[in-house]
């Protein structure tokens, strides 16, 4: 199975209203912004999308809504974060039903699986469905690192087609490339390192911050694509302390108070989520307003 999965993916968040309940008005409009400004594909119910805080029947309700939205004009990848790999079978089943485009797959969640255990739930789950599924790596944020000897034996499954990787170690892209060549999309999943691993050979960015900026993500991985390396580092610049608000633990929340400060959501989080308060509220504050302060005409790129 062959899929070109490539350029600029935000990991949506998902809309809520004050008292909790999904605002899919919200999450409409979102889309339809981050459309316009030109990016690839989305990932549902990642991280961003707060997946485990929501019930099994939202899940599915929300990739009904997203699905319907974006109506074929973008390419619509769903998170799976279950706890076991009957529930992700299930949901794999079930999203394959409503019509995305692809499952990004996380290890099971709570427990921390040993090699062989991660390695039958990946292989598990990809045997469940026909959708094309990508590993999320990120032992950084879930424990669990897929190395090269276990990418191998899923490098067997027809449908794993992808790696998402984050395990910030830019390294890891090279080893991937040349272990096996041209099996994976490998796509970065980090933001603060995305210009090196585009450079590296990432053929995509699965990005946070590119919910509150999408034209500069686009314009950056568009440069980067196109080689032209002293205009991209001038964005990548610009953009640092933004992609830095991905790579901590609170990155959510952070994301989800810039959409809001620049108009494009709400910080409205469920728990175990607290919206930012104090000086961690205030630096967020202080690098949107610098940013916007300081933002760069991408018209002078002159890039399609």
């Amino acid at each position: 199975m062959k899929v070109n999965w490539q350029g600029v993916f935000p990991a949506i968040s998902t809309q809520f209203n004050e008292d909790g309940s999904i605002n899919y008005e919200s999450n409409a409009r979102m889309l339809e912004d981050l459309i316009r400004d030109g990016i690839d594909g989305i990932i549902a119910l990642g991280t961003i999308g707060e997946n485990a805080s929501l019930s099994p029947e939202e899940k599915r309700e929300f990739i009904k809504h997203t699905v319907e939205t974006v109506n074929g004009r973008i390419l619509v990848l769903s998170g799976c974060t279950e706890n076991t790999a009957e529930a992700a079978s299930l949901y794999a089943q079930d999203v394959e039903k409503l019509g995305v485009d692809g499952l990004m797959l996380l290890p099971a969640m709570v427990y921390r699986g040993t090699d062989r255990e991660v390695v039958t739930h990946y292989q598990t789950v990809a045997r469940s469905t026909k959708l094309p599924i990508m590993i999320y790596n990120n032992p950084v944020g879930y424990g669990v690192d897929i190395n090269l000897e276990m990418t191998a034996i899923l490098a067997e499954e027809e449908n794993i087609v992808a790696i998402k990787e984050s395990t910030t170690d830019t390294r890891r892209l090279t080893e991937l490339q040349t272990r096996f060549g041209d099996r994976f999309n490998i796509l970065c999943g980090v933001d603060d390192i995305a210009l090196e691993s585009l450079f590296l050979g990432a053929t995509g960015w699965i990005s946070g911050l590119t919910n509150v900026f999408p034209r500069e993500s686009v314009t950056l991985y568009k440069l980067a694509r196109a080689g032209r390396i002293e205009e991209a580092r001038e964005i990548y610049r610009w953009f640092m302390p933004l992609l830095r608000l991905d790579t901590i633990p609170t990155l959510v929340q952070c994301i989800k108070f810039a959409e809001q400060i620049v108009g494009r959501g709400s910080e409205n989080v469920r728990l175990p989520r607290l919206t930012l308060i104090g000086e961690e509220r205030a630096y967020v504050e202080q690098v949107i307003a610098h940013a916007l302060e300081t933002r760069i005409n991408l018209d002078k790129y002159n890039i399609d």
